[in-house]
């Protein structure tokens, strides 16, 4: 095999001609419907969604009040990528994102792997929300159900847990339920998702051995949502448009009536975490904004790509962030950021100062900002497959266009089985992560693709550019300046960093690690020695009541009798999890010299370096998990695309 054919690259030109000629191919071309306005309306439709009616709660119960500087981290961070995909998209106004940007810049093999990643980052994306849609409808429908059968004394039924939840949450919150209740903790003292989960994987049918569980709301919407998508993008904008004033009236609602309820107490500490707890929620915060790019896919439907796509970009992000910092000023100015834990934290502020008609309001509108942030990644992913297909590199199928509704049907109907069947199954935190490092490498290529032609003489301008300013002597000083502060403010945890320092488990990573027996032995240990006359009932709340003082904790953990290897997590078992920093900080030395020797430009160099460092946070596992999913995709790049591409025939 020739490698130079590897990374053999479409010209912008080319690429235009290729679109004007797609009626020739027997590819109709798409409806043109969209001004910035849409796109500004599908980009807070995406990015307003599980961010501000749920994961803000766990972010801000890490973060406390200080929360706000992640959201505004993340969103600086995102908007340095806007501008790369702004400028790319200015230059190259065509359906396909990121992957079309990286045949321009990179080449063809990587155009691939990109195109495949934005796959997973769309296809889990829809499973994602999906699921939180899920999870607030099934809420909403509880609630209404208990609210009719207490006032008129009605037995109405439910849906069985079993059928309102997927497979892994049931089957993994059955085994962590089962750990902790043979360390004395009652049913009754669960969560109310670890009592969901145990029931239902409990009272589930079975198939021999395997529990039949499964997510049919989940299904439900995405049949509905894959129907609209299909039926066309005027409708779909109409739906878009409709769905975002809708919950932009909920969210000013909240913060016109909650401001009344602030108490200038709740902010003190302000960071009471510090950094770390701060930085803890980067992958939530960051989930909060995904999608934005997806405003990207849709270049070709847009009356005025070259003008419109950067302005809706900018508009959507700008927009969010004031939102989103002003929504998390107010609900840790409610209640105690320590409260805000839970999976619905604005009904939940509410509901605890009794004003249960706003949570009600709330839960409406939550169903009705999920289904919003479902509908622009469904329409996203069949457009990535249409440009791929275009290319060759997917079957032509793929690309066809529906000659009355003008969307790609084919490539809409096989995203809706791609992401209905997972659905059904997968577990929400798993495919949260997953979609976060999928997103954000797709942001760091699109960063790294406006460097390399940065300097590129022949390659057309559109009428967007990124603002210049020469980061060869700025990014070694902002390298040093964080050298600095790491090894001052944070020597001891920069140092454990480096040396690997053992670290202890906490209590629910300690009670799973020592097994039924090991959870009896210790628990009598810690009865026998606890001179207090408060009696905990079981083994997490004893620990629990230790882990509070850190020191005392330590203490506590290393005269317990079990090994010490069930206590503490060290050598490679430890220093796995800080491989992806690891190669954040190697990165960053062939980043300064890159810079040094090409003059590059410091605003997508920041991007990139942003988002590889949100990258860095993930765990181990989720780049395991990347990984083979790329390789996967390189099979069927070598077995399939390769030989397909169009490129492929032009020199042959």
């Amino acid at each position: 095999m020739n490698f130079s054919k590897l990374f053999r690259k479409k010209t912008v030109q080319d690429i235009l001609n290729q679109v004007a000629k797609n009626e020739a191919d027997g590819h109709q071309a798409l409806g043109k419907h969209l001004t910035a306005r849409d796109l500004t309306a599908f980009g807070i439709a995406a990015i307003i969604g599980a961010g501000i009616f749920s994961t803000i709660g766990k972010a801000s119960a890490d973060g406390g009040p200080a929360v706000i500087f992640l959201f505004i981290f993340t969103a600086v961070a995102c908007s340095f990528a806007a501008f790369a995909y702004a400028e790319f998209a200015s230059m190259v106004p065509v359906s396909g994102s990121a992957y079309t940007y990286s045949y321009v810049a990179f080449g063809e093999i990587i155009a691939w792997i990109i195109g495949w990643a934005l796959i997973m980052e769309y296809a889990i994306g829809n499973i994602t929300v999906a699921i939180s849609w899920s999870d607030y409808f099934t809420g909403l429908l509880d609630g209404i159900v208990t609210t009719l059968n207490s006032k008129y004394n009605w037995h109405l039924s439910y849906l069985a847990d079993w059928v309102q939840m997927d497979y892994l949450t049931a089957s993994n919150g059955f085994k962590e339920a089962t750990a902790l209740m043979q360390g004395g903790k009652t049913f009754g003292n669960l969560s109310e998702s670890l009592q969901a989960a145990y029931t239902a994987y409990t009272t589930s049918p079975t198939l021999g051995s395997l529990h039949i569980i499964a997510d049919l709301p989940a299904l439900l919407i995405i049949v509905l949502i894959t129907w609209l998508v299909y039926r066309g993008m005027k409708e779909s904008r109409n739906a878009s448009n409709m769905m975002v004033v809708v919950k932009l009236c909920i969210i000013l609602l909240v913060i016109a009536v909650g401001i009344f309820y602030v108490d200038t107490a709740n902010w003190h500490p302000f960071a009471p975490n510090g950094v770390s707890g701060i930085l803890k929620g980067v992958s939530a915060v960051f989930f909060a904004y995904i999608g934005f790019d997806a405003i990207s896919t849709t270049a070709e439907e847009c009356k005025d790509p070259q003008r419109d796509l950067p302005r809706g970009m900018m508009w959507a992000i700008i927009i969010c962030t004031v939102l989103y910092v002003i929504i998390a000023l107010v609900l840790t100015g409610m209640v105690n950021y320590s409260d805000l834990n839970v999976g619905d934290p604005l009904a939940f502020v509410f509901d605890k100062l009794n004003l249960k008609w706003m949570s009600g309001i709330i839960a409406v509108s939550a169903v009705i900002a999920m289904a919003s942030v479902l509908l622009v990644f469904q329409m996203g992913q069949p457009r990535i497959w249409m440009s791929m297909s275009r290319d060759g590199l997917l079957p032509k199928r793929f690309s066809k266009v529906h000659p009355k509704y003008q969307t790609p049907s084919y490539a809409t109907i096989v995203t809706g089985f791609v992401v209905a069947i997972p659905a059904l199954f997968l577990n929400l935190t798993m495919v949260t992560d997953l979609c976060s490092i999928g997103t954000l490498f797709a942001f760091v290529l699109v960063c790294a693709g406006v460097l390399v032609l940065q300097n590129k003489p022949n390659i057309p301008r559109g009428k967007f550019k990124t603002p210049y300013v020469n980061s060869k002597f700025v990014f070694p000083v902002l390298i040093l300046i964080g050298l600095v502060f790491g090894f001052t403010k944070f020597k001891s945890d920069s140092i454990h960093f480096i040396t690997n320092e053992k670290q202890i488990k906490n209590p629910t990573e300690l009670i799973t690690s020592i097994g039924e027996d090991g959870t009896k032995k210790v628990f009598s240990f810690l009865l026998e020695s606890n001179k207090s006359k408060e009696r905990p009932t079981d083994l997490e709340q004893l620990l629990s009541k230790y882990y509070e003082n850190e020191a005392q904790y330590k203490t506590v953990v290393d005269s317990l009798p079990v090994d010490n290897s069930l206590k503490y997590e060290s050598g490679f078992s430890l220093f796995k999890h800080k491989i992806p920093m690891w190669i954040f900080l190697i990165s960053l030395v062939g980043f300064v010299v890159w810079s040094w020797k090409q003059n590059l430009s410091l605003i997508p160099l920041l991007g990139l370096i942003s988002c590889l460092y949100m990258m860095a946070q993930l765990s181990i596992w989720n780049w395991i998990y990347f990984t083979c999913w790329l390789l996967i995709g390189l099979v069927i790049y070598f077995g399939f695309s390769h030989k397909n591409s169009k490129l492929n025939r032009i020199v042959e």
